[in-house]
């Protein structure tokens, strides 16, 4: 006998056999029991998710002569014609390569003849998106109103490009994403049936890397047991996919996030010597930095959603803590946006590397969401006193002198708080100026409204070492950007005046106000960052 792939050995025969879809086959198996079946179904969902299968043994059970509490019986003699595709009163058709408007007609010649051996005649579409805008129009009516004895099984990875005539006509089931933790369950059942003994890394590298679909993680297995021989390892798994270790990708991402390009390359060549897929790789990254994010910003239910182990969620937990959202998010867009361009690269290797660059170095790119990479990590190193920066040179004025200059005295009586209207014409004012200067912007973002007084727009910041940023902000050309952008809010002429929450700075102040300009000037050079003491 011909070798069958295992996703069709294992393709359920029961809807108790159904992995993952407990709602859909709950609902169908009241009806069976009921009598209450409808004349047309829709179903949607992603790619392996059961859709046919579960059309297909509703065909069986609406036709079973031995029918068990809903389910087939499998061996009444309509089951086993259905079963074994010789049944001409249950006909599957794949609309992709028949969707022409004669090809419809023709099924609706065929529908009002009864059916020969079974109680229903079963018409399962698949891909029915694909049936051309003229089919549909002739499907229309019979759909609507077809003879008792047909029954419509509408199957669809694409919903929306379905016309709301034909919605409103079906019973629509949707099929979820299979989760990670069932499909395990599954490939074990069937190693166990193939005598295949297999590491449980293995399972849940072939289980994540179906993304939802019981399908794809069959064929992935077929395809690690055809490759390997014995015991199925984590290793073998990674080889057949392509994939690229745990560890791995926490240094990789680990190398980024602390802005080591020299160590992204070397492990870039390390993976191009195994022979790796950078596109793959790419992927992976972006999927991990995604764990990261959502690790940073769920905390302890960051496990349940990402489908990991507790080891990993508690690694992924430390790693996340040692970077910042911005990083994380803009580690995501670069990676994905590789992994597009790799697509039409000749050399996807060099825009790898690339975009390893591109990550390690925020202060390099302009736009607004790298700038804010930049500025979030300085801030970070700043309070934690944990990153060394290089020596910069003595400034032209000592920082302790431009610290007392900046630190005007407290905020002024008059304003006991900023007005409604106040406040929303400052929010367009800042929205205005980060369309100008997105550097400023992410400076001047970090401050505090306080209020109007006169002609003068009022802002704090509640950190002493962010001094630096008023410095920066201050200087003559930037100065009349925001002034500029905040009188044409405000509909009058104003002045921006920033100052700092604490009237008097203390020597700690001082020191962190001088550590933190100088790793302004490390950060962007010296000869980029201009002083005003206006």
């Amino acid at each position: 006998m011909a070798y069958q792939a295992l996703y069709r050995t294992w393709r359920p025969a029961t809807f108790a056999d159904v992995v993952g879809q407990e709602r859909v086959v709950t609902t169908l198996l009241n009806q069976i029991r009921m009598e209450r079946t409808p004349h047309a179904y829709l179903f949607c969902g992603s790619r392996g998710t059961g859709k046919t299968s579960v059309a297909k043994v509703l065909a069986r059970a609406v036709n079973c002569t031995n029918l068990n509490d809903g389910e087939p019986c499998g061996e009444c003699e309509v089951c086993r014609s259905i079963l074994e595709e010789r049944n001409l009163d249950v006909a599957e058709i794949d609309a992709a390569s028949n969707n022409g408007v004669e090809n419809v007609r023709e099924l609706i010649d065929k529908i009002k003849y009864p059916p020969s051996s079974c109680r229903k005649k079963v018409y399962i579409i698949d891909e029915v998106h694909m049936l051309s805008t003229s089919a549909f129009n002739a499907l229309l009516k019979t759909l609507e109103e077809p003879p008792a004895h047909a029954l419509f099984i509408l199957a669809t990875t694409d919903p929306q490009k379905l016309p709301a005539t034909i919605l409103s006509r079906c019973q629509r089931f949707d099929f979820r994403r299979i989760p990670a933790a069932l499909i395990e369950g599954r490939l074990r059942q069937v190693l166990a049936s193939q005598n295949m003994e297999a590491e449980d890394e293995a399972i849940s590298l072939i289980a994540r890397a179906a993304e939802g679909g019981m399908r794809d993680a069959l064929s992935i297995l077929d395809m690690c047991l055809s490759y390997g021989h014995g015991a199925l390892t984590a290793g073998l798994a990674r080889e057949v996919l392509g994939a690229s270790d745990r560890s791995f990708l926490f240094d990789f991402t680990q190398a980024l996030i602390d802005g080591d390009a020299a160590r992204a390359f070397e492990m870039i060549d390390t993976l191009m010597r195994e022979g790796r897929d950078p596109a793959v790789f790419a992927r992976e990254v972006t999927g991990h930095a995604r764990g990261l994010l959502v690790t940073l910003l769920c905390g302890g239910d960051a496990a349940d959603i990402l489908e990991v182990t507790p080891e990993d969620a508690r690694r992924m937990l430390a790693q996340a803590q040692s970077a910042t959202q911005a990083r994380l998010t803009r580690l995501m867009d670069l990676f994905i946006q590789a992994e597009n361009d790799m697509k039409w690269a000749s050399q996807q290797r060099s825009v790898l590397e690339l975009c390893a660059v591109r990550a390690c170095h925020p202060e390099r790119e302009n736009g607004a969401e790298a700038w804010e990479d930049l500025l979030d990590a300085l801030e970070k190193a700043v309070r934690s006193g944990a990153v060394a920066v290089r020596p910069a040179q003595a400034a032209e004025k000592p920082a302790a002198a431009i610290v007392a200059e900046a630190a005007p005295a407290a905020t002024p009586k008059e304003t006991s708080g900023p007005a409604p209207d106040d406040a929303q014409a400052y929010d367009k004012g800042l929205k205005d100026f980060s369309k100008e200067d997105p550097r400023g912007w992410t400076m001047l973002r970090k401050a505090h409204f306080d209020g109007v007084t006169g002609d003068v727009v009022h802002v704090s910041y509640d950190e002493p070492g962010c001094v630096s940023y008023i410095d920066l902000l201050s200087g003559d050309e930037r100065a009349a950007l925001i002034n500029r952008c905040m009188s044409g809010a405000f509909g009058r002429n104003v002045t921006l005046k920033a100052s700092l929450k604490t009237a008097a700075p203390t020597p700690e102040d001082k020191a962190k106000s001088r550590d933190h300009l100088d790793r302004i000037y490390a950060a962007f050079g010296r000869e980029s960052v201009e002083l005003s003491n206006d």
